[in-house]
């Protein structure tokens, strides 16, 4: 059963990567480069993902069960969080230009771009709505703990302000969406048939995009650089090792525990780029760990959902 799941799984993945594969491509053979892909970024950010948590929770019924199990998976992903920047702490001290990257990268997975569209490839509606408190719980935290620590050893400092925590596209979409959830309006089909069509660029145009960063970074130096080996062994196979066990503790089952293994799982966060440049540290480094993760977590990812199902 193990393998089954495992086998499902990878293929699923395998799915994804194709399409990142035609975002590598389209990049090298200059039909679509990097340069449009962040140009697009802001659609996918602040138009595209949100609507895919906003259809999530149209689609979930409002009941006991559900919002206590929403609140559950908020409360073990923002758990994955904590856990990941405590479990970073002993490491990466000798490299002190680059160390906030590392740990950034191994404290942050790719919620928005990676575990979303899992969510929505392996368990439909119900994995989005689960995984969409995860998308709350990182940017939630990203904008705090990630801003102090990308901040640390630089002359930047604008500290972070409270309307980033809330004037998100995460938890501003979770906002639209709850009360929806709740009341249990139930949309005209005009406006359901658009918010479904807009949904299902999600995961196409988020993998493409992938492609595009992974073309430009250096593999010959990804490869070469030691402490990418230490951020992949943490983030893709400690952090989900660490979180399956605590999981199978309190009793977590289902498509829920699927949702918050994918959460665990997924590789770096984009996000480390972006932080990256915008609080002047190396964004060549930061690409190439997150170009890493994201080719090594091919491997771990099945491994890790047919986990959850064990």
């Amino acid at each position: 059963m193990f393998l089954q799941n495992m086998s499902m799984a990878a293929q699923q993945v395998a799915i994804l990567y194709l399409i990142v594969a035609v975002g590598f491509i389209a990049d090298r053979i200059g039909i679509f480069k990097q340069t449009t892909a962040k140009k697009s970024n802001d659609l996918l950010f602040y138009v595209i993902t949100p609507t895919v948590i906003v259809q999530s929770f149209l689609n979930m019924e409002f009941n006991k069960d559900t919002i206590s199990s929403f609140l559950l998976a908020f409360v073990c992903m923002f758990t994955t969080l904590v856990v990941g920047i405590f479990i970073v702490i002993p490491f990466f001290r000798k490299d002190k230009d680059n160390s906030s990257i590392f740990k950034y990268a191994v404290s942050y997975g790719n919620m928005g771009y990676m575990a979303l569209p899992l969510c929505q490839s392996l368990l439909g509606s119900e994995g989005v709505f689960y995984c969409s408190a995860g998308v709350v719980a990182f940017n939630i935290l990203s904008f705090v703990h990630g801003i102090w620590l990308m901040k640390k050893g630089t002359e930047n400092d604008e500290g972070f302000k409270i309307k980033s925590i809330i004037l998100n596209p995460g938890v501003l979409s979770v906002a639209v969406g709850l009360p929806l959830f709740i009341s249990g309006v139930n949309l005209p089909e005009i406006i359901n048939g658009a918010v479904t069509h807009i949904a299902n660029l999600n995961t196409p145009l988020a993998m493409i995009f992938l492609g595009t960063y992974i073309a430009n970074s250096d593999l010959k130096a990804m490869f070469k650089q030691k402490q990418n080996y230490l951020v992949a062994l943490l983030k893709l196979l400690v952090l989900p090792a660490i979180m399956f066990a605590i999981f199978k503790l309190i009793g977590l089952s289902g498509t829920i525990i699927t949702a918050c293994m994918i959460s665990a799982s997924v590789p770096s966060a984009t996000n480390t780029v972006m932080f990256a440049a915008k609080y002047g540290k190396d964004t060549g480094v930061a690409s190439t760990v997150v170009a890493f993760c994201s080719l090594l977590s091919v491997l771990t990812i099945p491994v890790m959902i047919a986990l959850s199902h064990v």
